[in-house]
């Protein structure tokens, strides 16, 4: 059963952003699929059991980003 978490990132201006988020986030053991727009400011990420939000964090600010999880 995987599970999905939302995150909303700040800073992204560009399909290019969207490419650095996704490879660092690709790089989290567990991570199945990553859906990231820089229009919206949303990174969805599924995997196969919870990620720790720290990793997910550490992941998009190595990035260059800024992120919190999604309300």
């Amino acid at each position: 059963m995987s599970t999905t978490t939302e995150y909303q990132v700040s800073g992204m201006t560009c399909h290019h952003c969207e490419m650095s988020v996704r490879e660092e986030v690709s790089e989290i053991p567990g991570v199945e699929t990553i859906d990231v727009s820089h229009t919206t400011g949303r990174l969805v990420v599924t995997s196969a059991a919870p990620l720790d939000p720290a990793a997910v964090t550490a992941a998009v600010e190595e990035a260059g980003y800024q992120v919190v999880p999604a309300a």
